[in-house]
């Protein structure tokens, strides 16, 4: 029963309230908007919205727009000399994960000497300490996966060596944090589920982390519940606001998981699957290990399997105390069917088996921080057996 709770971050959630940026008190005169590279935050009109809105705030913006679905180094480097440059006194992260993590990256080197790779922990980082802080953060997302708006952490590839990683410090905390619902319709349905169980995962693996408080269970439940009632139905009906507001609301609240517990290794080990195949969703991997992750975890931790199975509506209490972890397994199949991506295979996006090896050591070099919170210490040799038993 001890913890420490901080999430200082201020958050508006509901429908149409980006509008307030016109009015909110911003942290700063000008703004560098990080957006990615694809068309949709120009299409919708997001991006002009944005820099509208900060027009009537009497702020000025730039904007940086090469961010990759999996962003990667030289983009965060290339972004903080724009703001440096552009004499930027805050940063705004506009779209999804990417979008926003590499917004939190990028604050952090517009204001610290060297290189990003300097301040990672693990892999080939170095570990150096934060001593500059960050400029401001505004997170505005259009995606409902990451809880990234809720969280100060942000994962960025090093391209040369494969190695994906995630890190933040207190200032990587947003300034401000903007949920609007309305922003998200525009998702297609395969992207909206993807991003969903992203959510879904860093709640589920916060409930089964050896690290998880009262808070972060709270949280995680509560999410668990919402993503198993309304994520189908945003998937199937992307115009439905209430279904994509509380799929919005899960996703804060994994956002919220993530500030008071932790991932587990199932993302350090989609983490080495993208990072090695950037062309993969970091959702849809999430997807594809999570069945026999979990099962692997089942008789480790039954009662919080069996708690996240009761979340998602499953009446674990009428079985034996034995089957129940395993109606969690069946609940989460159920909902992976539900959205259409049962069918997820890893050799589809050129995944072979004879890597799973390699992708096992880059998951524990790279990540390793991840696997000292498991509920269990897993082997080399189990790693590899859970990518294997994942693997189609």
């Amino acid at each position: 029963m001890n913890f420490e709770y901080f999430m200082p971050s201020r958050i508006l959630f509901g429908p149409g309230k980006l509008n307030e940026l016109s009015k909110i008190k911003l942290p700063g005169k000008k703004a560098l908007i990080v957006i990615s590279n694809g068309t949709s935050m120009r299409k919708y009109g997001y991006l002009d919205r944005v820099i509208s809105l900060l027009k009537e705030n009497n702020v000025e913006s730039v904007v940086f727009d090469k961010i990759l679905p999996n962003p990667v180094k030289s983009h965060v480097m290339e972004g903080a000399e724009l703001a440096k440059t552009e004499n930027c006194d805050f940063v705004i992260g506009l779209g999804g994960g990417s979008s926003i993590d590499s917004a939190k990256s990028i604050a952090v080197m517009a204001k610290n000497p060297g290189d990003y790779w300097d301040y990672i922990s693990g892999g080939t980082g170095k570990g150096k300490p934060v001593e500059n802080g960050a400029l401001p953060i505004v997170a505005i997302t259009t995606t409902a996966g990451t809880g990234t708006e809720a969280d100060p952490w942000t994962v960025i590839t090093k391209e040369d060596t494969n190695e994906k990683i995630g890190f933040g410090v207190k200032e990587t905390f947003p300034f401000l944090s903007i949920v609007d619902p309305e922003l998200m319709v525009s998702v297609p349905p395969k992207l909206t589920a993807y991003q969903g169980f992203d959510a879904f995962f860093h709640s589920a693996e916060g409930y089964i982390a050896s690290i998880a408080t009262p808070i972060s269970d709270m949280y995680a439940l509560k999410s668990i519940e919402l993503l198993a009632k309304y994520l189908p139905v945003a998937v199937n009906d992307g115009n439905n606001i209430e279904a994509r507001t509380n799929v919005a609301l899960a996703n804060t609240l994994a956002g919220f998981v993530e500030s008071t517990s932790s991932c587990t290794s199932e993302h350090s080990m989609e983490h080495a699957l993208s990072a090695f195949h950037p062309d993969l969703p970091h959702g849809a991997g999430l997807i594809m290990l999570s069945e026999a992750y979990f099962t692997f975890f089942a008789d480790k931790v039954p009662d919080r399997l069996a708690d996240m199975a009761r979340a998602m509506g499953e009446d674990a209490d009428s079985l034996p105390e034995a089957e129940r972890p395993k109606a969690f397994i069946r609940a989460l199949k159920n909902l992976q069917k539900k959205c259409g991506v049962d069918n997820l295979k890893m050799s589809d996006f050129g995944i072979r088996r004879e890597d799973i090896p390699k992708l096992a050591e880059n998951a524990r070099h790279t990540m390793g921080g991840l696997f000292a919170v498991d509920p269990y210490k897993l082997s080399f040799e189990e790693t590899v057996k859970i990518l294997e038993n994942a693997y189609k």
